[in-house]
């Protein structure tokens, strides 16, 4: 079993690929056979000739990748007529919250098929060269910040002029975990005052390192999983959230909201009556819109207006970076099969005693 494929993802939604050119050297190199549909990558500029360069063999059509694949690669959850195609004791490997393709997965499970999302994976060390999320976050938090300020119709450094001074624009991030921090330090080094709130007790010292002031709730308790992630708060929290936020938010010219609970709908955090407490030409970039989003009003791929504030959102804002997404997502994927091949005995080997496999096996 060591045949690996990869079709097109649907174009209108997701334009990342799960195999570059690099990583199929690095597949290839290994031994593997690598199967791609034709002009699997020629939306971002890469030809089918480079994947031929680098070992990989272009197949016509999606049916044909599918039935000679032991190891399938994607971005996003399997679509319904892709549960038909996959076959069976084959592997699927991909990037989904699988609560939202129960009914898809359940499908091919029932043909034998293994099927791994990578939303899974452990926060563990030996993780970290798999963790797509972290590596998307990180790319998501960068262009959230340059989508906002290009929108936003003021300077953003502090510019000192004989006609006068340019003030510094203030920024705040909702949400310091990766996504978070890369909006900081990039919304920093662009010459915002950058101010920055979480619900995790270990962002502050994160935060303060990157040059962003930390807002912190009287008396908040550490609201952070074992795996690292944010959870749920308590009503008192909620309450002692809303109060700064609300004296906060009246100083703010741009809010990056980047807090989701996996699996879960976002946070309400951005209420309607603090969004009419902002100065006019404020915006808002919720990262969040996909799964709800952290501010009142947002709208997935719109741009609202509430009283001369902006509130907008992407369903998904990699497509805009589409290329460096993609090279470290197939990285990320291209590690994560390695730890799922024996070289010893040249072979895949589903060990269940291995924290990775065993925590990103959907069951």
């Amino acid at each position: 079993m060591k045949i690996v494929g990869s079709v097109k993802e649907d174009l209108s939604f997701e334009k990342r690929v799960s195999i570059t050119p690099e990583v199929a050297k690095k597949f290839t190199t290994l031994g593997f056979s690598i199967n791609l549909e034709k002009k699997y990558g020629e939306h971002l500029g890469i030809k089918d000739e480079d994947y031929k360069k680098n070992g990989a063999n272009i197949n016509i059509t999606k049916e044909e990748v599918f039935e000679k694949s032991d190891i399938i690669l994607k971005v996003n959850g399997p679509s319904n007529d892709e549960t038909d195609l996959i076959k069976t004791k084959s592997i699927l490997v991909a990037q989904f919250d699988p609560n939202l393709y129960q009914e898809a997965i359940s499908k091919i499970i029932k043909k034998n098929i293994k099927v791994f999302s990578l939303n899974l994976l452990p926060r563990i060390t030996r993780a970290q060269s798999m963790d797509v999320l972290s590596s998307q976050a990180n790319l998501a938090g960068y262009k959230a910040v340059i989508e906002s300020f290009s929108k936003f119709e003021k300077a953003i450094p502090m510019m000192m002029t004989a006609a006068g001074t340019v003030p510094a624009a203030k920024v705040l991030v909702v949400g310091a975990g990766v996504a978070g921090l890369q909006a900081i330090a990039t919304a920093k080094r662009m010459g915002a005052i950058v101010f920055a709130t979480d619900v995790r007790a270990a962002s502050k010292e994160q935060v303060e390192s990157l040059g962003g002031k930390f807002l912190s709730v009287e008396g908040a308790e550490n609201m952070e999983t074992e795996g690292g992630y944010a959870k749920e708060t308590s009503e008192d929290f909620k309450k002692k959230q809303e109060s700064l936020l609300n004296e906060t938010l009246k100083k703010i010219d741009i809010v990056i909201c980047t807090a989701l609970i996996p699996g879960k709908k976002a946070p309400l955090i951005i209420k309607e009556s603090m969004i009419q407490n902002m100065q006019p030409g404020a915006l808002i970039y919720d990262l969040a819109a996909s799964q709800g989003g952290n501010a009142a009003f947002t709208k997935i791929d719109e741009i609202v207006d509430k009283n001369g504030i902006k509130i907008m959102g992407e369903r998904n804002i990699l497509n805009k970076l589409p290329v460096s997404a993609s090279n470290l997502y197939a990285k990320n994927l291209f590690n994560f099969v390695l730890n799922l091949y024996d070289k010893k005995n040249n072979k895949i080997n589903i060990n269940l005693e291995d924290e990775i496999i065993n925590k990103t096996l959907v069951k």
